[in-house]
Order: structure tokens, then C-alpha cells, then sequence
């Protein structure tokens, strides 16, 4: 199967929000941002967190949960919802649910997504295999 870029979102962070517990820490990045890929182009919308749990062994788990607002490619006006979490076997899997049409593939195929530096944040590219 092909990969193809279907998401790219450029985060822009704001200051964290940490919690020191006996075992476990917790660290929360509140974030907005743009989506410009070739399938949709739109806004993040409401509030969306980065929340990463680190043990005191230093393993991380990470998901980032946020909505999109915009247009997919076709123009047509829509919402997507994405949830990115680590996966030990591929990295990162995000989980996507939208009400456009043209990007309900989305839902149903394999995804995986890169997590790159950027000013102010990271981008995050999410690729479908077709």
C-alpha cells in the first residue's frame, strides 16, 4: 500500500502545565494551530491538550486530542476530530473522526503520524495508507 500526506498541522505551544505525583507525572501543553495539507485546510478549534504521562523510570506515554475547523479539498465546510497517542510498534496513531465525506476514509484505514520541531511547537504530519 502507498502512504500519502493527508493532515499536516503546525502547533503552536503555550506554557505547560505540570503535576509531580509519587509515581507518575503529568504534563499538560494546551495548544492551537493550522491545518494546510492537501486534503483539508483549517484551524484548531477549542481547546486542545497535549497530556504526557511520565513514569519515574523515565517511559513516556503521550496523546494530543484536538478539532479541526474548515474546509476539505473539495470546499465543503467540516470538522475533524484527532487523537494522536504513542504506539510502541509504529510511533505515533492518531485517530481521526470527521463529518466530511470526502475524508471519512480517514476513519477506516491504517494511519500513522511524525511528530517534528518547530518554532513555537512541532509539526504534525498524519499519513493514510491507500
Amino acid at each position: 500500500m502507498a502512504e500519502e500526506k493527508a493532515l499536516v498541522i503546525r502547533v503552536l505551544c503555550d506554557a505547560p502545565l505540570d503535576v509531580k505525583g509519587r509515581r507518575l507525572d503529568i504534563r499538560m501543553i494546551p495548544f492551537t494551530g493550522v491545518c494546510e495539507g492537501p486534503l483539508f485546510f483549517g484551524r484548531v478549534i477549542g481547546t486542545a491538550v497535549d497530556t504526557q504521562k511520565i513514569r519515574k523510570s523515565g517511559d513516556m506515554a503521550l496523546s494530543a486530542r484536538y478539532m479541526l475547523e474548515g474546509t476539505d479539498a473539495g470546499g465543503a465546510p467540516c470538522r475533524v476530530f484527532i487523537e494522536n497517542r504513542t504506539d510502541p510498534e509504529i510511533g505515533f496513531r492518531p485517530l481521526v473522526v470527521t463529518d466530511s465525506p470526502a475524508l471519512a476514509f480517514l476513519e477506516d484505514c491504517p494511519l500513522r503520524s511524525t511528530v517534528e520541531p518547530a518554532p513555537g511547537g512541532v509539526t504534525v504530519t498524519i499519513l493514510a495508507q491507500r
